[in-house]
């Protein structure tokens, strides 16, 4: 029967051209915004690390107190702490190593010279790390590894570099062994990643705010990063009235927060000691009057940190509200052409009562009139999702446009929702046709 139902819709159709493209269109145009501000919205907030990203975690240490006010945590009320660590802290967590995996991050931008007369020095991005770094965040090698932890205290020369730069410095060669310039000093390459650009940059979002760039180049041991007087490239928030001294010395010791910080907890049970670690060393800091305030410190999982920072912005969650919105207004306006068009088919839906149809066989054929509506919005939904994704950048910033896509997921998932309108739609309008009386119609016609 569901073959007879498609001619039938088929013919339908066919018969109010103009009508037929104009709930076409208002389905397609409703699914184009919504599945277009979606791309966006999927893209600025999908979890870069899904396998990991609950047992991830950010530290943050109230080193400043309730003077510094720096917003409110919604759950508690209590003043919020400063979203990176100052390098003392940084330091005393490092050494105490309370966690599984951890790593102080600091953000640097140095410069590679390369080898050979005529070669222009290559700018480069990337982080100051400890050997926990890499394994934490399972971080891809194309050759060798990240170093050991015997290299983070004395800062060895050693370094981690990316696939763009092995290409272009190297050739593409395994270059792990052979030298590197970096900043006029001698490096050894001891690994090469494979081509690795998490989006948002979860590890560090406060100094790049998650999103954009080609991702890190190089990776060096923290202390020699500091040791060399390596540019930074992050952000350093300092208290009110407080300026850091100059270089890498003048940051580390101020009580400036410049250092993100990341570890990794298996469990539950881990957490909950780490949080107790943690008020712990706030409650040691206060007996030697470091701090003049109770412990307020924040313990969040990777997500929670990200929510935190508003990494994804607040306009693409209105946008997504608007895009639903306008997709809600074409379904009702599909509802009212729907409605218009099978009443209109009174007369025969009259006679195929009278001549035995039941009315669960109305509803199919005309469920089935919807569906394939539906079908053709879909379609037309696809084409205009393809040119919305195509022309985001015209109204978002690069960095964050570049992330919407079109893939085999958001295709399937623009037709679902444009089958599922047009029923939804179709709903209603079947409902009222099931209901004509055919003695009724038989006796007017």
């Amino acid at each position: 029967m569901f073959g007879y139902y498609l001619y039938l819709a088929w013919r339908s159709l066919r018969r109010s051209q103009g009508l037929t493209a104009l709930m076409m269109l208002a389905i397609g145009f409703g699914v184009a915004a919504s599945m277009t501000t979606y791309a966006v919205f999927r893209g600025v907030s999908v979890d870069p690390i899904p396998w990991k990203s609950s047992q991830l975690f950010v530290p943050q240490i109230d080193m400043w107190g309730p003077a510094q006010f720096s917003g409110l945590d919604p759950r508690s009320g209590a003043h919020e702490p400063p979203d990176a660590l100052d390098y003392a802290d940084a330091m005393a967590l490092m050494r105490d190593h309370r966690a599984k995996w951890q790593s102080a991050i600091y953000a640097v931008a140095p410069t590679v010279l390369p080898a050979g007369a005529g070669r222009s020095p290559i700018p480069v991005f990337g982080f100051g790390v400890c050997s926990d770094f890499f394994p934490m965040l399972d971080v891809p090698f194309q050759y060798g590894s990240g170093w050991d932890a015997r290299s983070d205290p004395q800062g060895a020369p050693v370094i981690v570099i990316s696939d763009a730069l092995n290409r272009e410095v190297f050739g593409g060669d395994n270059s792990v062994g052979r030298g590197i310039d970096l900043d006029g000093k001698d490096y050894r390459v001891i690994g090469v990643m494979k081509p690795w650009n998490p989006q948002p940059m979860f590890f560090d979002v406060v100094d790049t705010g998650g999103f954009g760039g080609d991702g890190p180049q190089v990776f060096v041991p923290l202390q020699r990063a500091l040791a060399s007087g390596m540019a930074n490239a992050g952000a350093v928030n300092c208290p009110k009235g407080v300026q850091p001294g100059a270089g890498a010395d003048g940051l580390q010791e101020s009580n400036c927060a410049w250092l993100a910080y990341m570890i990794e907890l298996d469990d539950a049970a881990a957490v909950q000691k780490y949080r107790q670690y943690l008020d712990n060393y706030a409650r040691e800091q206060q007996k030697i009057g470091r701090f003049a305030w109770p412990p307020n410190n924040r313990l969040r999982d990777m997500r929670a940190f990200l929510d935190a920072e508003h990494v994804v912005p607040d306009d693409t969650h209105v946008s997504l509200l608007v895009a639903l919105g306008l997709l809600l207004v074409c379904l009702i306006n599909t509802v009212g052409l729907l409605l218009a068009k099978f009443l209109r088919r009174s007369g025969e839906i009259g006679v195929r009562r009278a001549l035995g149809a039941s009315r669960r066989a109305i509803h199919a054929q005309f469920l089935t009139e919807a569906a394939v509506v539906g079908v053709g919005g879909g379609v037309l939904g696809l084409l205009l999702t393809a040119v919305g994704v195509a022309g985001v950048n015209q109204v978002l910033p690069p960095r964050l446009a570049e992330l919407a896509r079109i893939d085999p997921a958001l295709l399937v998932l623009a037709v679902a929702v444009a089958v599922a309108a047009s029923l939804l739609a179709g709903v209603y309008p079947t409902f009222r046709a099931a209901r004509v009386q055919p003695a009724w119609q038989l006796k007017t016609n």
